[in-house]
């Protein structure tokens, strides 16, 4: 069959991607024996005429839509994302008579409302790279695909939910051939890469556990490693990992750089670390492995605030963290979440004077927090009559604590203003 993708880029998000999840999949389709083609729409081309001719082009069986982002997350003039997908979506149906499957992070949040939404055919929520071989294979044999885990047509709702294959190494990581970069300037691009699905912290506003599951699933690290050579010789030279931990399990982590250190050339890549008694030896190895850059996600500088997030560090715990980087020459970026449960003036102002004392090269201020459904921030929200038991979050909704919302703003905006290095 021929499968074409479409993905939607956002540039200018604090951390724009290129759209990893959509290569994956389309690199697991065509391994079964599927002819792909990946269009990136990007936010400022004509989406009609986009998508017609790449639809006249191709002329696919199938087509795939990847629905990673819902908004900006920022409570203050919010942009929400998925209207450029729905022009996607709208187009295809009136142009061709192929199934419309979604899937995506994005999507896995919301399977039943974004099926309806975006008018698609299926949706598939988790490992695509299983999912939607699998739902071709059917469609290509004219059989229910309702049977397959995390498979999701209209009006019904799978048993399973979510499609999660046990063995992360059985999944397929990217074709260096699919990504949309040219060969000229590939060593400036930064390319994400992902070791592991899956997490049990339970972090209260993370919406994380709904889209991955709360198994740890990790790929072999010298699986990996192969995976960043082959791109290596593709011409690419900076590669940042989207793990939301990946300190986490520590083991892991080291084995992970020094099969970087041992089989891959020289790279720079940056990544995610959560900060909980992070060990001088595994600093090292990132060094030596060429992590250039972490982002450190401390979200708060209150013990209280943290406890409240359902956090398993200390600010101690951060700021020892912080300095092995510092030391290692490493650099940070940190992120603040402001004005969620708990949140008064007293700790806004502990967090900012916090942030203040560490030795950062970035600060990422966010005042008010997304809502999400099925997370813990959710049903404190709901408990406070900050939103209704039956409101869909489809709709970005946001958790800004009592008497902060205006005075905070302003906050952050004066300490920004002599932070250069700040961004509110």
């Amino acid at each position: 069959m021929k499968v074409l993708f479409f993905s939607c880029s956002m540039p200018d998000l604090i951390m724009p991607t290129l759209p990893l999840g959509m290569v994956s999949v389309a690199t697991a389709v065509q391994q079964a024996d599927h002819d792909v083609k990946l269009v990136d729409v990007l936010p400022d081309c004509d989406f009609e005429a986009a998508v017609t001719a790449a639809l006249k082009d191709f002329i696919p069986d199938a087509i795939g839509i990847a629905v990673r982002n819902i908004d900006d997350q920022s409570m203050t003039d919010t942009r929400f994302l998925l209207d450029p997908l729905k022009t996607i979506t709208a187009t295809c149906r009136a142009l061709t008579k192929a199934p419309i499957i979604l899937g995506g992070a994005g999507y896995s949040m919301y399977p039943e409302l974004l099926l309806e939404w975006l008018d698609g055919d299926i949706g598939i929520v988790g490992d695509g790279e299983a999912g939607l071989p699998a739902v071709l294979d059917q469609l290509r044999l004219g059989v229910d695909v309702t049977m397959i885990k995390g498979v999701y047509v209209k009006s019904y709702t799978p048993v399973k939910k979510r499609c999660a294959t046990p063995d992360f190494n059985r999944l397929p990581q990217p074709d260096p051939a699919l990504w949309s970069c040219p060969a000229e300037g590939r060593e400036e691009v930064w390319l994400p890469f992902q070791t592991r699905r899956g997490c049990a912290l339970a972090c209260s506003y993370c919406s994380t556990a709904s889209i991955e599951g709360t198994t740890l699933r990790t790929r072999n690290s010298k699986h990996v490693a192969g995976h960043i050579r082959r791109h290596y010789e593709a011409g690419f030279r900076r590669f940042y990992c989207t793990d939301n931990t990946f300190n986490l399990p520590g083991d892991y982590a080291r084995e992970l750089c020094r099969a970087l250190i041992d089989s891959v050339p020289p790279i720079t890549w940056s990544c995610i670390v959560y900060p909980y008694k992070v060990a001088e030896d595994l600093v090292e190895d990132m060094a030596r492995a060429g992590c250039t850059e972490i982002s450190l996600g401390f979200e708060s500088g209150s013990p209280a605030i943290l406890k409240r997030m359902n956090k398993r560090f200390s600010v101690e715990d951060v700021r020892h963290a912080a300095g092995l980087f510092e030391k290692h020459g490493i650099k940070l970026q940190g992120y603040l979440l402001l004005a969620g449960p708990g949140e008064t003036r007293d700790t806004v102002h502990e967090s900012l004077v916090f942030a203040d004392s560490l030795p950062l090269d970035f600060l990422k201020l966010t005042t008010g927090i997304r809502i999400y459904p099925g997370t813990g921030l959710a049903r404190t929200a709901v408990s406070e009559g900050v939103i209704a038991l039956d409101d869909d979050l489809l709709q970005p909704r946001f958790y800004c604590a009592s008497g902060l919302d205006g005075w905070i703003q302003e906050e952050v905006a004066r300490w920004t203003a002599s932070r250069p290095h700040w961004q509110g």
